[in-house]
């Protein structure tokens, strides 16, 4: 939530850099974006608000920005939904249906949509020095917004009480709504409830555990069957932090345990630092902590991650800020500046008997993807095949199942120069004596523009039977990775130089064999 506030103008920003603008990731027009808020279906669309910064592409003026979307993968920019204005900026927060009209804002044949935001207050407010919590509706789908008179609804006379993210709780003696806020500066979730989205009384807080060298922000927490199972639930609560992620700077860590209406409790097997990682003093033993804990995403760039409202069919589906704050307002782009995670439909299976997240992206049907580059069975030997390169407009989809075999190393070169010339590409290798993936971005292109933007991620990945599956996403600025199901994923910026758009399989150090290789083109 916090970085300079200086805005540069579209009309005055570098050159513009039409070549990074992603094929099927969302990005303003010529602003600035972060956190998704706000996620709500309603009426067959998906509708993202988003922070945004109306007048110029690095944080600051912090406003509801908006798009919607048929199938979370086609956006429309619309105005801006809810602006800051004299007395305050606009933070993250969320969206509710009220189909109980129990805020009155609508009626039970049409009801209203709620947003609760957090109104980061400023000199020329009574609330001055504050962060608390408030609301606006629309009567009209989500396009207009009126912000209501009582704000604001809920305040702890705190500097960094932040983003709710509301829902209905439906318990077996009565139903309410219910808020999951941040103490941010605290590493605590607290819990409210209402009976009317206006009054708010406290029920519980959750807090520090695992990952808290950082501010938290941005919490969600939900229900999910186990390998769907309706007779095994479990709640899920993510928790975004910053910094302090497993990659470094920004990233989000969950928690699988158990949701009564009043109080989350984590599961032990999620907690492997129970009091925090700053209460280990031993730094290796904060490494290891640091690694043991439930990440959403191993990559350097999927931050604040909530879902959405409403979803049809019950589904999970969230959108992560495709950056990270160590080099946000850096980024070598113009006139927009940042982007959103594909959207990712969640699970919860058992993993050696504990349940884990699972999620892959939602894209369309096989068939539906244009033409795919098929690849049959074949074995390597310390060689590699060519695929399709990147073209312009269009993202790749590279599903890929491989038999390691005796091979030391194997993977992907992605976005090389065919001459290596310029560089040598993002290179995603799996090692087999370490059973890690790895993501490279070290020479991937445009690495120079922050000092901490050229890095190396890794997650560890177990082969089972022996077989690799990674499905991959390309698009101009970015590689996401979703290994063995969505059981690890991986998401990195990256800066391609005008040119670079080879991508081969590689293996090394021995044998594989590509059971299935496919490349499909979205748009």
């Amino acid at each position: 939530m916090s970085s300079s506030l200086d805005a540069v103008r579209p009309e005055t920003a570098p050159a513009a850099t039409p070549w990074f603008r992603p094929a099927i990731h969302f990005t303003a027009a010529d602003t600035w974006l972060n956190d998704p808020n706000g996620l709500v279906f309603h009426n067959g669309l998906y509708h993202l608000f988003f922070q945004n910064n109306p007048y110029g592409n690095v944080w600051g003026n912090m406003s509801w920005g908006h798009a919607t979307s048929p199938d979370l993968l086609h956006w429309t920019e619309h105005p801006v939904a809810i602006a800051c204005d004299s007395t305050e900026d606009i933070f993250s927060g969320s969206v509710v249906v009220d189909h109980g009209n129990t805020s009155g804002f609508g009626s039970a044949a049409a009801p209203a949509l709620v947003a609760v935001y957090t109104s980061a207050f400023k000199d020329t407010s009574a609330h001055s020095g504050t962060q608390a919590q408030s609301l606006a509706y629309s009567t009209d789908g989500g396009m207009t917004w009126r912000k209501y008179s009582g704000n604001p609804v809920l305040t702890r006379h705190s500097a960094h009480f932040r983003d709710p993210k509301v829902f209905l709780y439906e318990g077996d003696a009565c139903t309410y709504w219910v808020m999951a806020a941040v103490e941010a500066q605290q590493q605590k979730v607290v819990f409210y409830r209402s009976e009317d989205l206006k009054s708010w009384d406290f029920l519980s807080d959750f807090g520090p555990a695992n990952a808290d060298e950082g501010e938290w922000e941005c919490p969600d927490l939900f229900p999910l069957e186990v390998d769907g199972d309706p007779d095994n639930v479990k709640w899920v609560l993510i928790v975004n932090v910053n910094p302090g992620a497993v990659a470094g700077g920004s990233g989000g860590q969950y928690f699988v345990g158990a949701f009564d209406g009043v109080s989350f409790v984590a599961d032990a097997d999620s907690l492997v630092a129970p009091s925090g990682l700053a209460s280990l003093r031993d730094p290796s033993a904060q490494a290891a902590a640091l690694q043991q804990s439930l990440w959403l995403d191993w990559g350097r760039d999927c931050y604040a991650s909530v879902s959405f409202s409403n979803a049809p069919d019950g589904r999970r589906i969230i959108i992560g800020w495709m950056n990270n704050w160590d080099y946000a307002n850096h980024l070598p782009t113009s006139p927009w500046r940042s982007s959103m995670t594909l959207a990712r439909e969640l699970r919860l299976s058992n993993d050696s008997g504990v349940p884990r997240l699972v999620q892959q992206p939602v894209l369309p049907a096989f068939q539906d993807r244009g033409l795919p580059w098929t690849e049959g069975s074949l074995e390597l030997a310390d060689s590699s095949v060519k695929l399709p390169d990147a073209a312009s407009g269009r993202a790749q989809v590279i599903e890929a199942e491989i038999l390691l075999g005796t091979a030391e190393r194997l993977g992907f070169t992605l976005l090389e120069s065919s001459d290596h010339s310029l560089a040598l590409g993002t290179v995603l290798r799996y090692d087999t004596a370490t059973a890690r993936l790895t993501l490279d971005r070290t020479q991937s292109g445009d690495t120079g523009f922050h000092a901490k933007f050229a890095s190396v991620e890794s997650v560890q990945v177990a082969p089972v039977d022996g077989v690799l599956k990674l499905l991959v996403v390309v698009d101009h600025a970015s590689v996401e990775v979703f290994a063995q199901d969505g059981t690890a994923v991986l998401t990195d910026l990256v800066f391609p130089h005008p040119g670079q758009t080879s991508n081969r399989l590689v293996v090394e150090g021995g044998t594989a064999t590509v059971l299935k290789l496919t490349v499909s083109a979205l748009a």
